[in-house]
Order: C-alpha cells, then sequence, then structure tokens
C-alpha cells in the first residue's frame, strides 16, 4: 500500500519537474500580435512578454495609447493603431503584421480587446451600447481571427481569447455575457475546425481585476447615465426606488468582483 502511494508520489513530482523543465527556445524570432494594448490586461502582457525577449506587435486603439506603450518598452516592440469594429482598419493592421513576420509567421495571437459599459440592465440598455459591446467583444474577435489567420497556421502557433467568468456563467450584464458566451462558442468551434493544422486556441476567463473596465465609480456613473436616458414608460415599470435600491446593493456587494 505504502508503496504504490509513494510511487504514485514520485511519478507526480517527476511529471511536474519534467513540465517545469519545458521551455520556449528562441523567443527573439517569435512574434506575437496582442490587441487592446492601450491599457490593462493587453498592456501589461505586451510589457511583460518584450521583456522575455519576444517580438510583441502591439495595437493600441489610439496613438496616445501607442506612444505611451513604446515609452516603457524596448525597441523590439512594435505598435499599430486598431480599430476592431472597422474592417479597413483590421485588413490595415493585418498587411502590416505580414510585412513585419514574413515567412515565419505569426505565433501567438491575443484578442484581449474589449469594452464593458454601461453596467445596467438589459431593458434599460440602449441598442447602441448593446451593438457597440458586440462588435467590439465578440465580431471583432471573430473578424481579427479570421484576417490574421493564415499567418498564425504559417507558424503553427496559438491564438489566445481573452473570454470572462461572465462567459462561463451569466450573472448580470447581459450584453456583456452575450458576447463573452460568443467568443466561448466561437473558440470551440475553430479549435475544432482547425486542429489538424497545429494551430492552438485557448480562452482565458478572468475573474475580477482592477483595471479601467472594472472601475467601480466610472461604472455607476454610466449606469445612472443609463437610467437617465431610459425611456419614460421604463422608468414609469421600474420606479425610482427600484432604482435607488439597485444602485445601492450594487456598491455593497462590489458587484464588478464578477467581471
Amino acid at each position: 500500500m505504502w508503496l504504490y502511494l509513494a510511487a504514485f508520489v514520485g511519478l507526480y513530482y517527476l511529471l511536474h519537474w519534467y513540465r517545469e523543465r519545458q521551455v520556449v527556445s528562441h523567443l527573439q524570432d517569435k512574434y506575437v500580435f496582442i490587441t487592446g494594448c492601450d491599457s490593462g490586461f493587453g498592456n501589461l502582457l505586451a510589457r511583460q512578454l518584450d521583456a522575455r525577449g519576444l517580438r510583441v506587435l502591439a495595437a493600441c486603439l489610439t496613438e496616445k495609447g501607442a506612444e505611451q506603450l513604446r515609452g516603457q518598452t524596448s525597441d523590439r516592440l512594435e505598435t499599430v493603431t486598431l480599430d476592431v469594429t472597422k474592417m479597413e482598419s483590421i485588413a490595415a493592421a493585418t498587411q502590416w503584421v505580414k510585412e513585419h513576420v514574413g515567412d515565419r509567421g505569426l505565433w501567438g495571437l491575443v484578442n484581449n480587446a474589449g469594452i464593458l459599459t454601461p453596467i445596467t440592465l438589459c431593458e434599460w440598455l440602449n441598442t447602441e451600447d448593446s451593438m457597440n459591446m458586440l462588435k467590439v467583444n465578440l465580431i471583432g474577435v471573430i473578424q481579427v481571427t479570421l484576417s490574421m489567420l493564415p499567418l498564425v497556421r504559417r507558424a503553427r502557433g496559438r491564438i489566445v481569447n481573452v473570454s470572462s467568468i461572465l462567459g462561463r456563467v451569466a450573472f448580470f450584464v447581459g450584453g456583456y455575457c452575450v458576447s463573452k458566451y460568443g467568443v466561448e462558442a466561437f473558440s470551440d468551434i475553430l479549435r475544432r475546425e482547425i486542429q489538424h493544422f497545429g494551430v492552438k486556441i485557448s480562452i482565458v476567463e478572468p475573474g475580477y481585476f482592477r483595471t479601467g473596465m472594472t472601475n467601480m465609480t466610472q461604472s455607476l456613473e454610466r449606469m445612472k447615465q443609463s437610467w437617465k436616458e431610459a425611456p419614460k414608460h421604463i422608468k414609469e415599470t421600474y420606479g425610482q426606488q427600484y432604482f435607488d435600491a439597485r444602485d445601492r446593493s450594487f456598491v455593497g456587494v462590489g458587484f464588478v468582483n464578477f467581471l
């Protein structure tokens, strides 16, 4: 009995040691393209990968964000402006990446760009805000991935799609959950379709981290603005008392802990 247990523990630590010994070689020759690098996860990832020696191609929404990132990184890192909601912007960024990676292809693609605005009930959310979340969080991921896929396939690389815990458990913020559920479905489908090319697809489901997206003050202000702009019949149906109670409950439980 004890001999079997000792053998099992020994095997476990042997496998653990073997996995820890695995390293990726020639990092300086590998290119990684990351969206949403102005701030948050994308910005931090770009800086970390640059520090490890990879060739980072960072996509920022604004030139200001790109300039700030360049000031924090080495000369290896290069930036491009990208609006994931516009096909012409995606096409231009893809051509830019192609010119950089050449025949080596794209070793990594990280779809990180995303928005969460405003934090409110489905019935209070106007159509424009709902569509914007879908365009950035889902359609943008799909279009960037399909546009860059030939480059990733050439390198037999990996695609990493940043979803959310709300892409697994729909708790609130309906439009956001819908977009992240879509990211999970798209990733699962594409993974099966292209696995024979040697391309890996991963999903990251973050919980709560303090980024600009989860700023409590800004989120509450957006919710108040959404309530203010809601149609008259919506306000009459829910009533000011309902809104006030929900406002207090969000503050009390720290609702962004579920993002």
